[in-house]
């Protein structure tokens, strides 16, 4: 059925309106400093997945946390999710990092895609 299968959820993001005060609730919720820390990025490991605040969330389609599903091939896996009948909602963008994010909506709510280049 696919060519390009995924890897799981390993990622979840997490829209908010700045970083200051999220960084210090998520190092107090994970009990560990972020492994990233960057004017626009801030990065959490934690029991083996990543949790990523994201400024601005909103004017990229999040209105909730999104659960990423790790892909090899974004474009690919975009394809097939669109074919599918997802529609996109942010196309394809280097957020940094080495990563590539997407996302798309389904009936019921937002789906990421994320590939580590």
């Amino acid at each position: 059925m696919t060519d390009s299968p995924t890897k799981g959820i390993k990622t979840v993001l997490h829209p908010v309106s700045d970083l200051v005060k999220p960084t210090a609730v998520y190092a107090a919720l994970l009990g560990v400093a972020p492994q990233q820390e960057a004017w626009r990025c801030v990065g959490f490991e934690a029991g083996g997945e990543h949790v990523g605040p994201v400024p601005g969330g909103g004017s990229h389609g999040m209105t909730s946390a999104v659960a990423c599903w790790h892909v090899p091939d974004i474009e690919a896996k975009l394809a097939e999710v669109t074919a599918a009948g997802a529609a996109v909602t942010e196309s394809v963008r280097n957020v940094g990092g080495g990563h590539l994010v997407a996302t798309v909506t389904d009936p019921d709510g937002v789906l990421g895609l994320l590939q580590d280049q």
